[in-house]
């Protein structure tokens, strides 16, 4: 299968450096997964496609999209089990009901978020629909992070004003650090960032421990929200 390369924009399997990342955002599809148990399921913008094949482990079928030719010939190629399919489109132009939309970690990437909104609320009974904290991500005071692919990042605020015109009810929830990501976070606090660099200890330990991570090593919660990571909401048509 074609290899696919580290951009920034998508996140990858089976690196090493980019682990973090890679449970952070699978920890929202397992949690989806569960949920999905014998539904229909769109996994828009899927990059990769790992998490298309996860949400196929419970879900009945699963539809996995994305534009990127080469994104989707390795997605097509990795991952066939039964059930599970990659088409390649334009997630704006995606027709077909089901019955749950995923679209995670990519509403931040488009210029006209509300029109695909509300195209989803016409689509799907429920959609998944995740982005990233701007409070948590980008500098105190900043607008947006200094990632070049996203067009808006939005807080709890701002996120809640978006969605809630598109669909009938919004839940959501935010990812949190959990068990050694926890740990790792009050150590950091504690004055972690001094000690490691005197010690010269800083690569061998973080070589050992970003491959470590795990996807329980997040957690979803319904408080707090100001300072979730990334921001998780179930949309009701």
């Amino acid at each position: 299968m074609p290899p696919l390369q580290l951009t920034g924009e998508r996140t990858l399997p089976d690196l090493p450096e980019e682990n973090y990342w890679f449970r952070r955002h699978l920890a929202v599809y397992e949690w989806i997964a569960e949920r999905c148990a014998g539904k229909r399921v769109a996994d828009l913008a899927c990059g990769e496609g790992y998490g298309s094949a996860v949400l196929a482990r419970r879900a009945a079928d699963v539809v996995g999209v994305d534009a990127n030719p080469e994104a989707h010939e390795h997605a097509r190629l990795k991952y066939t089990a039964s059930g599970l399919r990659f088409e390649r489109g334009l997630v704006e132009q995606f027709a077909e009901p089901r019955d749950a939309i995923v679209f995670l970690q990519t509403i931040e990437h488009v210029e006209e978020p509300e029109a695909l909104l509300r195209g989803f609320a016409a689509k799907a009974p429920v959609s998944y629909v995740s982005t990233p904290n701007r409070l948590t991500l980008a500098p105190p005071g900043a607008e947006k992070s200094d990632n070049p692919w996203h067009l808006r990042e939005y807080t709890i605020e701002e996120y809640r004003e978006l969605l809630e015109p598109c669909f009938s009810r919004v839940e959501i929830l935010g990812l949190f650090h959990a068990r050694k990501l926890r740990v790792h976070e009050v150590a950091i606090r504690l004055g972690w960032d001094r000690v490691h660099p005197v010690l010269r200890i800083t690569k061998p330990f973080y070589d050992r421990f970003v491959p470590a991570i795990r996807s329980r090593d997040f957690a979803l919660k319904d408080d707090r929200l100001h300072a979730a990571l990334d921001f998780v909401a179930i949309c009701h048509a």
